[in-house]
């Protein structure tokens, strides 16, 4: 890969941004990854111009609004991020002949069905964050056919404001925490949604393998209390002040958008197409808890 054109990666201060950047380096990939004002996918001309002056060998959209209660307020610009801009972003990639990776969710799903969901299980958002997902994966699909679409769930890392890094700022200021038992989902870092990518590029860039919908997530499934239980006891494993965790239900917690009870997803096809798995949840979690334990204050990386 390192004397392939780079990686275009649309976004570079989220998550999955700045992990698909560090793996790159760790792989000696080449990889660009930029937001606004140097890519704005709302603007196709910034797109077009972007893609002709980087000649990327992949698009990778890891652009995304994930403020789920906010979008409630918000709809307008929801669907201008997760929809009208990926399509965008896919319809140069498109044009350019260029392979073209787009990053979904698990809140397509309304989390009625009582095992993990398939990729041709009926979709029903149950918030606008939701609908506006599904809405970009038909939309990018129109745009480009050969797109690859990744639904995961439950992202982490060290950066951002993510359930992991909100717990442990609660643990700073708490001695109490209540959190929902009875959601169920498999939390999935974004380092290993970034590894995932980084084994995908090829099989896209040679043609061994092709576009589709596929779930990506990690092995394993738990509840947001669980999570938080794992989180906790990581923390205080690496000498860290806890709180008491406490677990409630989901209506003791209103928010203004609705969540599903199960969002787990059932990741066989992309093992059998691709060969990917993703580690136990457990396993990057510790990863994460190590990075978050031994890094400075982080500055913004663009």
């Amino acid at each position: 890969m390192s004397g392939e054109p780079p990686i275009l990666v649309a976004g570079c201060a989220g998550q999955l941004a700045r992990c698909l950047a560090e793996a790159a380096v760790r792989n000696g990939v080449r990889l660009v990854a930029l937001g606004r004002p140097n890519l704005d996918i709302s603007d196709a001309g910034s797109i077009a111009r972007t893609v002709a002056a980087i000649r990327p060998s992949l698009i990778v959209n890891a652009a995304a609004y994930t403020a789920v209660d906010k979008a409630e307020s918000e709809p307008l610009r929801a669907f201008a991020i997760n929809r009208d801009g990926p399509a965008r972003l896919a319809a140069a990639a498109e044009a350019a002949r260029i392979p073209f990776i787009h990053i979904s969710t698990d809140y397509v799903f309304d989390g009625r069905k009582p095992t993990p969901y398939c990729e041709d299980d009926p979709t029903a958002p149950l918030g606008i964050y939701g609908l506006s997902k599904l809405e970009g994966e038909a939309a990018v699909v129109e745009a480009c056919p050969s797109v690859l679409v990744l639904r995961t769930s439950w992202v982490y890392s060290p950066y951002g404001q993510n359930f992991v890094t909100t717990m442990l700022r609660l643990a700073e200021t708490r001695t109490k925490v209540r959190v929902v038992a009875d959601q169920h989902g498999a939390p999935t870092a974004a380092a290993d949604i970034a590894a995932a990518v980084l084994a995908l590029a090829p099989e896209l860039l040679t043609g061994r393998g092709s576009g589709g919908l596929y779930h990506l997530a990690a092995e394993g499934s738990t509840t947001w209390h669980g999570f938080a239980a794992a989180i906790f006891a990581g923390w205080r494993a690496r000498g860290r002040p806890v709180p008491d965790l406490e677990p409630i239900a989901t209506a003791e917690y209103p928010t203004p958008a609705k969540r599903p009870a199960n969002s787990q997803l059932d990741c066989s096809r992309i093992a059998r197409d691709f060969g990917i798995r993703l580690p136990p949840w457990q396993q990057s979690l510790a990863a994460c808890l190590d990075a978050l334990a031994a890094a400075p204050a982080e500055a913004s990386p663009c």
